[in-house]
């Protein structure tokens, strides 16, 4: 009898689709593309749908690290469904370490998490001050994703401003969290840019994101625009 791992790669093979494959491989460079399937992401999501009801999914999500990229990303979408906070949360804390790419990284997204925001940011300010790449991007992530709206604090982006990263994952979700902030808490948000307290990079990386954004102004695009910073040569 096959157990749930064997069974698991048998399914993720019969949905291979090569010309996706092909693309994630070229999207994504820090994967090696011999563990790439190619399995599309609504095909993943139907898989962990039916595998997170087995009993014995706990010997899948225990089984770190995974062989395939694709295993990474069925894992990632099985314990986003969790839907108790603690088994939830450590769940996500186990796997962090195992990520190895933004993609990983940017789906795991727990709906449960935004129920439980004051127990959460305990979490997120270790995860930050992890020093895995994709363990950082996550925190940062999650503050972006549950903390820009009415559960937003001024102590928030001074925490994501006081990381220094030199890695180009970490340094871009910085870039998109200040971005998303800049739209959604335009007043609070608008001195991390004036005082110059990102480093220039992810400063006029965010400057960039924000105006391609539709929920910036005009007039507030202007005015970031003047707030660039020139690269010193």
């Amino acid at each position: 009898m096959q157990n749930i791992i064997d069974e698991i790669r048998g399914e993720l093979q019969s949905l291979q689709d090569t010309g996706y494959r092909d693309l994630q491989c070229r999207i994504l460079p820090t994967v090696k593309p011999e563990t790439i399937i190619g399995v599309r992401t609504p095909d993943l999501r139907q898989l962990a749908k039916r595998v997170s009801k087995r009993g014995d999914v706990e010997e899948f999500l225990k089984d770190l690290p995974h062989t395939y990229f694709d295993e990474n990303q069925l894992h990632a979408f099985i314990i986003s469904g969790i839907k108790d906070f603690k088994r939830c949360v450590d769940s996500v804390s186990r796997f962090l370490p195992y990520i190895d790419n933004w993609a990983t990284c940017d789906q795991l997204s727990s709906k449960v998490f935004n129920k439980h925001k004051e127990e959460l940011l305990p979490w997120i300010r270790g995860w930050i001050a992890d020093g895995n790449t994709y363990t950082v991007r996550f925190g940062v992530g999650m503050l972006m994703q549950h903390y820009l709206d009415d559960a937003f604090d001024s102590a928030y982006p001074s925490l994501v401003a006081e990381i220094r990263s030199e890695e180009y994952y970490v340094r871009m979700m910085i870039a998109w969290y200040f971005a998303t902030a800049l739209a959604k808490q335009y007043e609070a948000i608008i001195p991390f840019l004036e005082k110059k307290r990102l480093d220039v990079w992810t400063h006029n990386k965010t400057i960039q994101k924000a105006v391609e954004s539709y929920r910036i102004t005009p007039e507030q695009k202007d005015y970031l625009k003047s707030l660039r910073i020139k690269a010193v040569s």
